[in-house]
């Protein structure tokens, strides 16, 4: 089963009584809101783990970029002692580029490693975020996606460099939206104005970030390949029995096949339009269905079928668990 790469190197669950920082700018002060990230972090704490002791703090200030948090970090983070910070940032570093204030893609390297090693000095564990969207078009046409995806590319780098955990927020976003956003839309899907959060962005932060701390497992992306039968009236149950049985035993015959499912419809609506047996398998990845399609077993068993079948039905969809 492939993995969405959404954080990576991740160290496992928090302790009793650990210290979490957010480290960031504006996105990471509205987190700290009400309804922001932030703050469902700790709510899904204080509902899962309620003796925990956990304590949650939020760091962000409006407009700030690498530099602003390497000179604010003893103040607002070491001074707490922390278990774990979340570095959260990167938008302004690139968005500010616009007027003339942004952060050089070498002084956002070495600023990001600083603040790595004196946080790991102080005996945090660094999870370092990528940036997520300035404009929520998932095709690349926001204007300023190149740069974006240039300093997320260094981010990424750093992570890797520092043997740290890395939570790519930038993929998760974008996958996102390509499922929530098929009208290409510049806002409104995850954030109000193309960077900040809405409900929707926050409670996608979130769980992310729980996944990174460990406290949630990583999703999984799987590909669903959905076949429906409408047999002919002349089959036999006993041929019904057959082919059924045919079908679960691919599973045994292509290893690309990481699941299987089946069932006969009990729906009391009456939508089937005569399909009544319906089977799902499960792929890790579109190529694993690319040799599940000519392989030998299944050509016999299409063959098994045939003359059998008065219709059939199929739907392929990607999940996310």
């Amino acid at each position: 089963m492939s993995m969405i790469s959404f954080c990576t190197n991740a160290f496992g669950q928090l302790n009793d009584g650990d210290t979490v920082v957010f480290l960031g700018d504006s996105i990471t002060q509205q987190g700290a809101g009400p309804r922001g990230y932030v703050t469902l972090f700790r709510q899904a704490l204080e509902s899962s783990r309620p003796e925990s002791g956990i304590k949650v703090i939020g760091a962000g200030i409006g407009g700030h970029k690498v530099p602003n948090l390497e000179e604010r970090l003893d103040r607002d983070v070491l001074q707490h002692k922390p278990n774990v910070v979340v570095i959260y940032i990167g938008i302004n570093d690139v968005w500010h580029s616009n007027r003339g204030q942004g952060t050089a893609p070498d002084r956002y390297e070495s600023g990001l490693k600083n603040l790595i090693e004196r946080c790991t000095a102080a005996g945090a564990r660094v999870i370092l975020a990528t940036p997520s969207v300035i404009g929520e078009k998932h095709d690349g046409t926001n204007d300023m996606d190149e740069m974006l995806d240039q300093y997320c590319d260094i981010s990424r780098k750093v992570a890797a460099e520092c043997d740290i955990t890395l939570l790519d927020l930038r993929k998760a976003f974008i996958e996102n939206l390509k499922e929530y956003n098929v009208a290409n839309a510049d806002a409104g899907i995850l954030t109000t104005d193309r960077v900040h959060l809405n409900d929707a962005g926050n409670r996608l932060v979130a769980a992310r970030m729980l996944e990174a701390v460990g406290e949630r497992p990583a999703r999984s992306r799987t590909l669903r390949h959905i076949v429906l039968f409408r047999f002919k009236e002349d089959v036999t149950d006993a041929q019904k029995d057959e082919i059924n049985r045919a079908f679960h035993n691919l599973q045994f015959q292509i290893s690309e096949i990481k699941g299987f499912e089946r069932g006969t419809n009990n729906s009391p609506e009456g939508l089937d339009k005569g399909f009544t047996h319906g089977y799902q398998v499960t792929f890790g990845s579109e190529e694993d269905r690319e040799i599940y399609l000519p392989h030998p077993a299944h050509k016999a068993f299409v063959d098994l079928i045939g003359g059998k079948i008065d219709d059939v039905m199929v739907f392929d969809y990607w999940s996310v668990e």
